[in-house]
């Protein structure tokens, strides 16, 4: 596991020439024209040999910055740079799992010290208060009353001692990461993804639970309904310089991302967008299309930055000691008569 301009416009002024004639009275030239001010160019993304943009390395998502607006600055979509670095040291201080401090969490209840934690330190070159951003007033929209039954329902088995593994989430069992979606969004370390192309094919691996998408460039259309992946069914397109992912065929359960838990397989359509904004900088949106789980789409706008360091293995398989722990310890609490719920 690895813890990891403008160009301001130049205003040429048009200069008054006065000339003496020989005769003695003194005519006014008519001023120059003035010239246009010097427009900053735009960044132009390397490519690869067949056209394509290149968007290949290791990109880290982590980030200070919320996924939702806090109440605090619910009238506040953006930060000054002053008050983003004072928010993410904030942010910092709060999440420190050394600390004792009133409203920190400790590494007792957090599992681990915090050595082992990589959430961000910065906000990341954004300056925004919250990653979602539509609807504007940077929150998740409200549940579908089917949306918010399935939510309780998933949210019941993230507490109380486990029947067995199908009662745990699947990052727990080591199947899917709890940041590696589809889609991408912060968590609580290993929010990098090694990105590669093909002219045919893109592959993304995050190191979150080594999770790998392999995705074609082609039009083939999406197989049945009843036919459901993890990841679901993905299919890639360009538009101009954004690399573009559109997915369908979501199982239930399928996805890691807390924030999608509840949705709905069958209806959810994913599209993600990833564009190099800078020569360090890759920016990712994706937009979450469910009308059986959320009132109205939305959209998250996380800009990744370019690592130098390579991933590495996260040694995370189905069927480890953790779980077998786990449900040992859920049996010992069965023969004590036990019945308060399980902390994760």
């Amino acid at each position: 596991m690895r813890h990891y301009t403008f160009v301001p416009s130049t205003v040429l002024l048009a200069i008054g020439l006065v000339i003496l004639p020989s005769r003695g009275d003194l005519r006014a030239q008519t001023p120059a024209a003035a010239k246009p001010a010097p427009k900053a160019k735009a960044w132009t993304p390397p490519r690869l040999p067949n056209g394509q943009p290149d968007l290949q390395g290791v990109w880290s998502f982590s980030t200070a910055t919320p996924l939702e607006r806090p109440a605090d600055l619910a009238d506040k979509e953006f930060l000054t740079p002053e008050e983003a670095a004072a928010y993410a040291k904030k942010v910092v201080a709060e999440r420190n799992k050394d600390s004792r401090g009133q409203n920190a969490q400790s590494d007792v209840e957090a599992a681990y010290n915090d050595f082992w934690w990589d959430q961000g330190t910065t906000m990341g070159g954004n300056q925004r208060t919250s990653l979602v951003i539509d609807p504007k007033d940077g929150r998740i929209p409200a549940l579908t009353p089917e949306g918010a039954k399935r939510a309780a329902e998933s949210g019941a088995n993230w507490v109380g001692a486990p029947n067995g593994p199908e009662d745990r989430s699947l990052g727990e069992r080591c199947i899917m990461g709890f940041n590696a979606g589809p889609p991408m969004a912060p968590s609580a370390y290993n929010n990098n993804v090694h990105i590669l192309q093909t002219a045919n094919h893109v592959s993304l691996l995050n190191e979150m639970i080594h999770n790998a998408r392999i995705v074609p460039f082609d039009s083939r259309v999406p197989p049945p309904p009843g036919v459901r992946l993890w990841a679901g069914y993905s299919r890639a397109r360009w538009d101009g310089n954004t690399l573009v992912l559109e997915t369908t065929n979501f199982r239930q359960e399928g996805t890691g991302q807390v924030a999608l838990r509840g949705m709905s397989g069958d209806q959810l359509k994913l599209t993600e967008r990833f564009t190099r904004a800078s020569p360090d900088m890759l920016l990712y949106e994706f937009t979450v299309d469910d009308p059986g789980t959320w009132v109205r789409p939305w959209t998250v706008q996380l800009p990744m930055t370019l690592s130098e360091e390579p991933i590495y293995e996260y040694a995370c398989h189905e069927g480890n000691y953790g779980m077998m722990n786990m449900l040992s310890g859920a049996r010992a609490k069965d023969a004590a008569g036990s019945t308060a719920p399980t902390k994760r």
